[in-house]
C-alpha cells in the first residue's frame, strides 16, 4: 500500500479550515443537540452536507457515542464524484483534518481487499466529501481512534454487507453511514419523502428507500440489511432539512440522523 497523506479536500468549504473555529463549531452543535445516556449505537447514519446545514443534525447521531472502548471505525458513504463498482478503499495511510491526523486501519483494509466488490483507489477518494465531513465530529467526540473509510458505488445490499460483516467487531468498532436524504425539492414535497426513507430505515426495510431519496442509498442499504439478520433495532434520532436548518425552502436537502442498537 501507499504512504501518501490524504490532505483535506474540503476544508474551508464544507467546514471551517481554522482548527479553533472549526472545535468550537462542532462542539457547539453536540452541545445544542439532544443527548440521553445509554448504551452507545453499533451503528449510526448521519449526514454529509455543509456542516451549517447539516452538522446539527449529525450532531445528533454523534452525541449518543460513548466514546470509551471505540478503537475502529468503519465509515462508508456514496462517491459523488468517480464512477465506479462496489466499494473502494484508499492507499494512504493518513488522513488528516485541521483538527489532526487519523490513522487507516490498513490490516482491516487487507482483509476486506480479498472481495471481489473491494477495490483500492486513492482517485475515489481524492476529492470525496461524504466521508471527509463526518472526521471532525469523529475526532471532536472519540478523540484517537483508527478508520476505515470506505467509498461505494455500484454495489448489492449483499455485496455491502458482506464488507461490513467482516469488519463488524465487538463494542471496539463503530459503523457510520454518511448520506444526505432528498434533493433539491420544495420543502413540503422533500418532508413527505424523507419521512418515507426514515420509516423505511426504522423498519430496516432497504426496498422502501428510492434511489433518488437518499445519495447513500446503497450503503445504506447494505447496512439495513445486515442490521435486519443481526436483530439490530433503529432510532430516529432527527429529521430535518437545509429549509429548516439554514437555507431557504425553496430547494432543500434533507438530512436524517439515525441509531442502531445490538
Amino acid at each position: 500500500m501507499s504512504v501518501k497523506v490524504r490532505e483535506p479536500a474540503v476544508s474551508g468549504m464544507f467546514y471551517p479550515s481554522d482548527p479553533g473555529e472549526l472545535h468550537r463549531q462542532i462542539e457547539g452543535f453536540l452541545e445544542q443537540a439532544k443527548s440521553q445516556k445509554g448504551k452507545s449505537p453499533k451503528a449510526i447514519i448521519a449526514p454529509h452536507a455543509g456542516t451549517i446545514y447539516s452538522g446539527p443534525v449529525a450532531a445528533s447521531a454523534y452525541v449518543r457515542l460513548q466514546p470509551a472502548g471505540i478503537e475502529r471505525v468503519v465509515l462508508l458513504g456514496p462517491s459523488h464524484h468517480v464512477y465506479l463498482h462496489g466499494l473502494a478503499a484508499p492507499e494512504s495511510l493518513t488522513w488528516t483534518t485541521p483538527l489532526g491526523e487519523i490513522q487507516i486501519d490498513f490490516q482491516s483494509l487487507e482483509k476486506i481487499l480479498a472481495f471481489p466488490q473491494v477495490t483500492s483507489s486513492d482517485a475515489a477518494h481524492a476529492a470525496e466529501h461524504s466521508l471527509e465531513v463526518q472526521l471532525p465530529f469523529l475526532q471532536t467526540v472519540l478523540g484517537d481512534f483508527q478508520l476505515v473509510p470506505l467509498v461505494t458505488g455500484g454495489a448489492e445490499k449483499e455485496e455491502v454487507a458482506e464488507v461490513l460483516d467482516v469488519l463488524w467487531g465487538g463494542p471496539e468498532t463503530l459503523i457510520v453511514i454518511s448520506s444526505d436524504l432528498s434533493h433539491y425539492e420544495p420543502y413540503k414535497q422533500a418532508v413527505k419523502k424523507d419521512r418515507a426513507t426514515s420509516q423505511a430505515i426504522l423498519d430496516l426495510d432497504p426496498r422502501g428507500i428510492e434511489s433518488d431519496n437518499a445519495c447513500g442509498r446503497i450503503p445504506i442499504a447494505g447496512l439495513l440489511h445486515l442490521a435486519r439478520k443481526k436483530g439490530l433495532r433503529a432510532e430516529r434520532l432527527d429529521l430535518r432539512n437545509s429549509g429548516d436548518t439554514a437555507g431557504p425552502r425553496d430547494q432543500v436537502v434533507g438530512y436524517g440522523a439515525f441509531a442502531f442498537y445490538e
